[in-house]
């Protein structure tokens, strides 16, 4: 079995890793941590675990993490590199769902997040954690930095265009207009996600720079090994779950007649959690919830030159725990959907 802790349970992703892995029939759930529920049955806050999650919270300090097999950082940015290299001398994984380990320029870390990184050494063998990109490379990682849930889609649903030896789309002008449920935004108390602020109102945000633009490029370019350019508009709308995406590119000339749906289908033929669908076809966030799926839809538009890909996503599922939860199963040589085959609900 695989010794599991989590650092920070209490949260929207603390709480859907533990409802992903009390199940798993590989996983002991070993320790969660919080410094202010210490002692608190995990159950009482929230009931949705009782009969499934026995243990209760605990210090950091209490937790015995070095016993671990395996920690998910479940935390605000800045955590997890404050306890890697510990945790790292004494063998145990890590799969950081923050920002610590996924931008390997310490600059562009610093300018977007706002503070010094503790562990650049580190930083330099962590991970990428984008299973459908560096499964090879995360097979092998002792450290994890796992994909924000917005890049997760613009990646994802670019990566065939960009796979290519040569460009089939205007690279220097991508474009991704992106939406996200409330819960994007974590569980804590802040003016702009209460439900009179946010239900009922549909609004962008972060126009002129978001964290995720940085990350997102520096994976673009590294499927396609060439400089790309990319406009990320971010949108909050009056849901709980749940990310639509959608990418524009334009043809080339000398790519006019290649069949985009073809491409998607043969990149995306072996992932098990990617679900190219029919020519045409509208994806909706409600047939992902609560599951680790991805589904994409490719249009042109009237035969054109702009090619439109639609890319669905639960943002709490495979934006962020179910995808540490892939990566943790192929670090741990287990069947990658090990855990994660769960139907999505609806409605």
């Amino acid at each position: 079995m695989i010794k599991v802790g989590i650092v920070g349970g209490t949260g929207y992703t603390g709480v859907e890793l533990l409802r992903l892995l009390a199940p798993h029939p590989h996983v002991q759930l070993t320790a969660i941590t919080s410094r202010k529920e210490d002692g608190m049955p995990v159950a009482e806050m929230f009931p949705s675990l009782r009969g499934h999650v026995s243990l209760a919270f605990s210090s950091p300090e209490k937790a015995k993490l070095n016993d671990c097999d395996v920690i998910f950082f479940a935390t605000p940015h800045g955590v997890a590199m404050a306890q890697a290299s510990e945790l790292l001398a004494a063998g145990v994984k890590i799969i950081d769902l923050a920002a610590d380990f996924r931008l390997k320029d310490i600059a562009e870390f610093e300018k977007w997040y706002g503070m010094p990184h503790a562990c650049p050494h580190i930083l330099e063998e962590a991970v990428y954690g984008l299973p459908e990109v560096n499964r090879d490379a995360i097979r092998n990682a002792r450290i994890i930095g796992l994909p924000g849930c917005y890049p997760t889609s613009m990646q994802l649903g670019y990566a065939p265009l960009l796979a290519q030896g040569k460009p089939l789309v205007n690279e220097a002008a991508l474009i991704a207009d992106c939406k996200s449920g409330v819960s994007g935004a974590g569980r804590k108390a802040e003016i702009s996600t209460l439900l009179a602020e946010a239900s009922d109102n549909f609004k962008a945000y972060s126009v002129k720079g978001h964290r995720h633009l940085p990350e997102t490029v520096q994976g673009l370019q590294a499927i396609a090994g060439r400089k790309i350019g990319l406009t990320f508009v971010p949108h909050l709308v009056p849901m709980i779950r749940g990310i639509h995406s959608t990418l524009y590119a334009t043809i080339l000339p000398e790519a006019r007649d290649t069949d985009f749906q073809a491409l998607y289908e043969s990149h995306f033929r072996n992932e098990g959690f990617v679900d190219v669908m029919p020519a045409g076809s509208h994806p909706e966030t409600r047939s992902v919830r609560a599951s680790n799926m991805l589904r994409i839809a490719i249009h042109r538009p009237g035969g054109g030159d702009l090619l439109v890909v639609l890319v669905v996503e639960d943002n709490l599922v495979k934006g962020a725990a179910g995808q540490g939860v892939q990566c943790m199963n192929i670090m741990f040589d287990l069947d990658e959907a090990t855990g994660l085959t769960h139907v999505p609900i609806m409605p």
